[in-house]
């Protein structure tokens, strides 16, 4: 699986791949810190009736955050750095060509879609994802999409090294392999990541997340 970015959009996870990895990220992160605050990914199966959401913040002002609903996913990004960002105004052709089934949320109140650096979308039945008629200038990362999103490659090993880089802590390969593949968090799959958390205590967390999911 290649990394979702906005240069090369036709090689993507399809949604339900998506979907299934978000959670699997925000289950990692949600036993490797155990106060909410430190987690760089998240993900709430409860957003709103028919509505899921998924995000990533890394504490220096980048983020991203995808909802999803029956019509597929919608993701902002905001990569502060980036050649792209202009404050409280979006670089032109990010936020156009948004579907009618994702318009509402453009205006969504819970988030600041006006500081967002890339638009990603991809509707069900959609052969690939789509982003608006955006004129990108030189660079190989302008708008700081393959930077924020490189956890989202599907490879475990991935998620190892932010682990070592952000957690600085160094995990098992086939324990992350185990919750990509949304197999039973065991007490001892818990030990593992995390000797100091007690599977009792993420029951909240994973009914929160939608771990494993059902369908």
């Amino acid at each position: 699986m290649h990394i979702v970015n906005t240069r090369s959009l036709g090689e993507q996870p399809d949604i339900p791949t998506f979907r299934r990895l978000t959670r699997s990220l925000a289950v990692l992160d949600a036993v490797l810190a155990p106060a909410w605050e430190d987690r760089y990914h998240s993900f709430d199966a409860h957003w709103a009736p028919g509505e899921l959401m998924a995000s990533m913040r890394n504490g220096q002002g980048d983020q991203w955050f995808a909802l999803m609903n029956a019509s597929g996913v919608i993701l902002f990004g905001l990569d502060h750095e980036s050649p792209m960002y202009r404050a409280d105004n979006p670089w032109p052709g990010v936020l156009d060509g948004i579907p009618p089934e994702f318009a509402p949320f453009r205006d969504e109140p819970a988030f600041d879609t006006r500081n967002t650096t890339f638009c990603i979308w991809r509707r069900v039945g959609a052969p690939v994802w789509e982003h608006g008629p955006v004129q990108f200038p030189p660079g190989d990362d302008p708008d700081g999409a393959a930077r924020l999103l490189r956890h989202l490659d599907g490879r475990p090993e991935t998620y190892v090294t932010f682990a070592a880089e952000y957690h600085e802590v160094a995990i098992p390969l086939d324990v992350v392999a185990a919750i990509y593949h949304h197999e039973p968090v065991t007490p001892a799959l818990v030990a593992r990541l995390n000797h100091t958390r007690d599977v009792r205590d993420l029951a909240s967390d994973l009914a929160e997340i939608g771990y494993p999911e059902s369908i």
